[in-house]
């Protein structure tokens, strides 16, 4: 930055360089979510292979899937300590070290750890950075952003799926498998066009905290005995260190926790049916080629579907209750998976493809965009993580619970009736506590605004500025953005 501005807070550019970040993260976000679902093209062939159930292969795609999200947290420490560009370029070629190391094994149990834990790992460090750094560089365009950025999964996925058919028809798996590691480093491409932003910020952010942190000790210290409150600056000192990286206080707010409920019961049955979709079609005797392009079919309607989601997201009537709009996106994916069984012919399930494929992708393009919108995009990072952790266990469980059911009963309607009425009773649950949570921020609103007309009820200043941020804080998206212009005034008028 020009010395001049050097200490001032950059504001997200909402565009500029920010469209190239929204391509990488295309790429990289498109790999994370599309590459566990590709596989399923291999499953049939793979299990024949090993002789092993439904349920046994089911978990490579369940152990990726749960890496990846339950590495949320690890990815989140790594982009606050190095920012995104490194740990995505690291998470490529830890994706293509994973599938070359798979095209090898010799065990079901050996793809486990290649394909679904090393692999999967790589894919986290895609994915979080990705949605970070978008937060970053843009906030009106926001949802158009991350709307054009999660069309990433569709599209590679619609390249994916008939690409595996191929390559499995003339490399088999193995080959297919080394073919797909070299591919995966292409995220290390994605990566590199992660610039940076607000660097000279963070430093002088970084020097001003330390000198305030000094004085603070000097103070205490001629205050009083040092001895009698070393340990409690040791434990706060200890406790700053956990929460620089991850925080914990996000779970004292109500719209975060309403969120993650909603989304840890949602997530039970959220990828089950794609993972699915392709051997289910084989099971009523569609061939491959055509079974492969159902997924296409899915991914091509969730191409559009996205972009056109984060346009209406941003519109002035649907952004305000963001909320409501994912609640039903959810909602209406499960209805279609509990239509999926009345679909017994190649033409129903072409219809099914399409639904799902729309209601997927509706829910796919406000997943972080309704978390940046509770938290604030100061907490994001946290959030983020803090979520991917607890959706681990739903993830991991989802298809292998669903490859239970098929091997139990001999039939795939039973795994699409359990997801569908999941991903249901997660909306309406989801509709029904936002209501709840507007309701309450309106009141507590309210109630702030009666309190600073009371001349009674402020006792100084002071005691009125720690009102307005604590209330601002809790408030979190509505309030952000006039909180940063107001902070960024602030520091103008003192010449920092």
């Amino acid at each position: 930055p020009a010395p001049a501005e050097a200490g001032r807070a950059p504001g997200p550019p909402d565009g500029g360089w920010g469209w190239v970040v929204v391509f990488g993260a295309f790429i990289s976000i498109g790999f994370a979510y599309a590459f566990p679902k590709g596989l399923a093209i291999f499953f049939k062939e793979i299990q024949d292979f090993f002789g092993t159930s439904y349920s046994e292969i089911a978990w490579v795609s369940s152990i990726m899937l749960a890496t990846t999200y339950g590495a949320g947290p690890i990815s989140s420490i790594l982009v606050n300590r190095y920012g995104s560009r490194p740990v995505v370029m690291f998470g490529g070629l830890l994706c293509g070290v994973g599938m070359v190391s798979a095209a090898f094994c010799t065990s079901i149990l050996q793809l486990y750890i290649c394909v679904g834990f090393i692999t999967g790992f790589g894919l986290a460090l895609n994915l979080q950075p990705s949605v970070i750094i978008i937060g970053k560089y843009f906030l009106r365009r926001r949802p158009i952003a991350n709307g054009l950025a999660m069309a990433g999964s569709p599209v590679m996925l619609c390249t994916l799926a008939p690409l595996n058919q191929f390559l499995f028809d003339n490399f088999g798996w193995r080959g297919s498998f080394l073919i797909l590691g070299a591919i995966l480093l292409n995220c290390c491409v994605a990566g590199a066009l992660f610039r940076p932003i607000g660097a000279g910020t963070a430093l002088v952010k970084t020097q001003v905290t330390e000198e305030g942190k000094d004085a603070l000790k000097g103070k205490i210290t001629e205050d009083g005995p040092m001895e009698n409150k070393t340990e409690e600056e040791g434990e706060k000192d200890c406790f700053e260190k956990v929460n620089q990286y991850l925080d914990f206080s996000l779970f004292k707010h109500r719209g975060f926790l309403i969120y993650l409920i909603g989304n840890v019961l949602m997530f039970l049955g959220f990828f089950a049916p794609i993972v699915f979709l392709a051997p289910y079609a084989k099971h009523t005797g569609i061939d491959e080629y055509s079974a492969a392009f159902l997924l296409s079919i899915l991914a091509i309607v969730d191409m559009v579907a996205r972009p056109t989601t984060g346009i209406v997201a941003n519109s002035k009537w649907v952004r305000p209750r963001i909320q409501y709009f994912f609640s039903f996106a959810i909602a209406f994916n499960g209805a279609c998976h509990l239509l999926c069984p009345l679909a017994s012919s190649y033409a129903g399930l072409i219809v099914y493809s399409s639904f799902f494929g729309l209601a997927f992708g509706m829910v796919c393009a406000m997943l972080f965009e309704t978390l940046m919108d509770l938290v604030g995009a100061a907490r994001f990072t946290s959030a983020v993580g803090l979520v991917t952790i607890a959706e681990c266990c739903t993830i991991l469980l989802g298809p292998p619970i669903g490859g239970i059911l098929i091997d139990t009963f001999g039939d795939y309607k039973y795994m699409f009736i359990k997801c569908g009425a999941v991903m249901v009773l997660a909306g309406t649950f989801l509709f029904i506590m936002n209501y709840y949570n507007y309701r309450m921020l309106a009141k507590e609103e309210k109630e702030r605004k009666a309190k600073e007309e009371d001349p009674k009820s402020v006792r100084t200043e002071n005691e009125g500025k720690k009102t307005w941020n604590k209330d601002s804080m809790q408030d979190g998206p509505e309030l952000e953005p006039l909180r940063e212009k107001g902070e960024g005034l602030k520091k103008e008028m003192n010449g920092t």
